[in-house]
């Protein structure tokens, strides 16, 4: 059996007041949706995989490769933050070629990729738009792109449908299933709506105070009635 494309073993992260610890193994190109309460550790999870969090204990591997030692930018990862970290100054066209080169140092073909991951997302003549002239949705592309760009088999998506009209969601869940499919890349995404788990998720980590409380087919956890937490999540607390 091939190795899992994540997998973390015991992953302890501490904080002042919190202790959270991560289990779980993730086959290659599979779509999950991270989901919990505010505060579960979501974020926190995401940034052990990509690195940017060190855990204190644990092991975390990816396509059965230890990570320890290993930063971010070493990592086969690629994340979209909710804030989409785009710079303001830069063009559409720039922003984007950051995730080929941060230097920017960028040939015929890199502008060409550049190119290419505008038309795919639907932004073709962007390039020279700034983001503050860009609606939410449109920078959310914009981010999407640049990973695109960096070709990481791993894509983890923070919150990509917060604060998008439910037609934008739609037509976002929409993008990033095509884009999910064509790549084969192994899809996580942060979601606090079941509308984003059935539209795009195959699997469901569900998140309480800290550690995984439910791993489970998305057809299985979109049924749950129980833990009370994940009820509540799915609106059946009253039942």
């Amino acid at each position: 059996m091939p190795d899992p494309a994540i997998s973390l073993a015991d992953v302890t992260v501490r904080f002042a007041e919190k202790r959270l610890t991560f289990n779980c193994a993730i086959p290659a190109g599979a779509a999950v949706a991270v989901a919990g309460p505010s505060g579960a550790g979501k974020s926190t999870l995401f940034n052990v995989i990509a690195g940017f969090e060190k855990p204190a204990s644990g092991r975390v591997a990816l396509f059965g490769e230890d990570m320890t030692g290993h930063d971010p930018a070493e990592r086969p990862v690629s994340i979209v933050f909710q804030d989409n970290n785009l710079f303001a100054h830069l063009s559409v066209a720039d922003n984007i070629g950051l995730g080929i080169d941060p230097g920017l140092r960028l040939d015929a073909a890199g502008r060409q990729a550049i190119d290419a991951a505008l038309a795919r997302v639907g932004l073709a003549g962007y390039e020279k738009r700034l983001p503050g002239s860009l609606s939410g949705g449109e920078r959310q592309r914009v981010a999407l792109a640049r990973a695109l760009v960096r070709r990481r088999p791993i894509l983890l998506l923070d919150e990509p449908f917060a604060a998008l009209d439910p037609a934008m969601r739609a037509d976002m869940a929409r993008l990033i299933a095509e884009l999910h499919a064509e790549t084969k890349s192994t899809l996580l995404f942060i979601t606090h709506q079941p509308e984003d788990i059935s539209r795009l998720a195959e699997w469901v980590l569900f998140l309480e105070a800290g550690s995984i409380l439910l791993d489970a087919p998305a057809a299985d956890f979109l049924a749950c009635l129980d833990p009370p937490a994940v009820a509540k999540f799915l609106g059946h607390s009253g039942i």
